[in-house]
């Protein structure tokens, strides 16, 4: 059980503290509720382009990095297509200091040409060598377009096209930085050895006199329940033969989340698993094959990927997999099994409430998600899922009609498919 306070500040900014004795260090995590799916479709890639922004000073403070190494701190961040996160870890007595520097990017950046076109350049590198120079690193470029064609998860959160953030003016930046970077559209939370008091003062000064901003209101299409499967093909310079399928799920707010994301543990969560064990042990049909879900606050994905091993076909492959998937949809998991992946669920949500900087990111993503205090119940929602729940979730999301299938080929194989 994970005890801890909330309070908001008059401009909006809503505040999570929770006293951790144990460390000597404090974690200040700041969520903002802004992701990909908030950019217009034909400027994408600005939330991640943000990222990186936030950290080229602010109006003050011309050297961010600096001011938290002096102060004995580390810091990160991490962009997807529904958050920004920024999290420093630090000394308890050097607090202030990440409420100093925090509250200075949140009320203006610097916005000069240069950080923008030193940033812009980051971004443009980081595309080309994680999405177009890696192998396989393009795949979500190709995937999510064809899993979705209406609402904006259809792009990564690097963007559409890179020629998107070559042309992002500094008007653009300045309109996507005041449209969504405002105390009332963030989340704050503190782990340590802190009082709530003191954290209450520290933000009154600090993010207090930050004025609300407006903020629009996200009105995102919805994607229309895909009625037909949906393939595609590409070579690529790879060594092995990969593939993907995507199923459509439902919102991580849905009691049912919890039931496919054991789905997908059953199917492929350690050596025990069940497509390790039958497709990559015994009929030594793919090196590695994984099924997860994507976690997204709207409708999201089950995926299931992997790579075969060579000379193995991908009808074989992909018959091999419906298969596993046909006996979770006619044969209702045994109770041993469904145990088994419920026990490691839970373990792992215990170890992650050991860690300052799980917590502080969780507590602040289940309030933006409804309320902080849910965190305390996702292990009991994950132990009430049923046998017969796995069995009808996987009937709903395991049909044809609701698949998109990329293959990735190999291109030394072009010549023999």
């Amino acid at each position: 059980m994970i005890s801890f306070e909330k309070f908001s500040v008059e401009n909006g900014l809503r505040v999570i503290v929770q006293r951790d004795k144990t460390t000597p260090l404090v974690t200040v995590n700041l969520l903002y509720d802004v992701g990909a799916k908030d950019e217009d479709p034909d400027k994408t890639g600005f939330a991640h382009l943000f990222e990186h922004l936030m950290f080229g000073g602010s109006l003050n403070i011309p050297q961010y990095d600096r001011h938290v190494q002096d102060s004995g701190g580390e810091h990160n961040a991490f962009t997807n297509n529904d958050i920004t996160d920024y999290y420093i870890n630090l000394p308890r007595e050097n607090v202030e200091t990440a409420f100093w520097l925090e509250s200075d990017r949140m009320l203006q950046l610097a916005f000069s040409d240069k950080s923008l076109e030193v940033q812009r350049n980051v971004v443009i590198e980081e595309y080309k060598q994680r999405y177009l120079n890696q192998p396989y690193g393009d795949s979500w470029l190709l995937l999510r377009p064809l899993a979705y064609k209406v609402h904006p998860y259809q792009w990564a959160t690097i963007g559409k096209d890179i020629s998107h953030i070559e042309k992002a003016s500094m008007h653009d930046v300045k309109d996507f930085f005041y449209s969504h970077y405002a105390p009332n559209n963030a989340i704050l939370s503190v782990i340590g050895n802190v009082s709530t008091e003191d954290i209450k003062k520290l933000t009154e000064k600090w993010f207090g006199p930050i004025e609300k901003r407006g903020i629009n209101r996200r009105n995102l299409p919805s994607e229309p329940i895909q009625t037909e499967e949906r393939r595609q093909a590409v070579y690529r310079d790879v060594p092995f033969d990969s593939v993907y399928k995507a199923y459509h799920i439902c919102k991580r707010t849905d009691p049912v989340y919890y039931t496919c994301d054991l789905i997908s543990d059953i199917l492929s969560n350690g050596k025990s698993s069940r497509f390790y064990q039958e497709l990559v042990m015994k009929r030594n049909l793919f090196t590695e094959l994984f099924a997860y879900l994507t976690g997204d606050i709207d409708e999201g994905l089950l995926i299931i990927n992997g790579k075969l091993v060579q000379g193995v076909c991908m009808e074989e492959a992909e018959n091999a997999i419906n298969e596993e998937t046909e006996k979770l949809k006619i044969q209702p998991v045994s109770d041993y099994e469904l145990q088994k992946v419920k026990n490691k669920v839970e373990s792992a949500i215990q170890l992650s409430e050991t860690n300052a900087l799980n917590k502080a990111i969780s507590l602040a993503y289940h309030e933006l998600l409804g309320d902080a205090a849910n965190i305390n119940s996702e292990a009991t929602r994950y132990l009430a899922v049923t046998a017969e729940q796995i069995k009808n979730t996987s009937c709903s999301v395991f049909s044809k009609e609701n698949c998109s299938t990329l293959h990735y080929l190999s291109g030394k194989n072009r010549n023999q498919n």
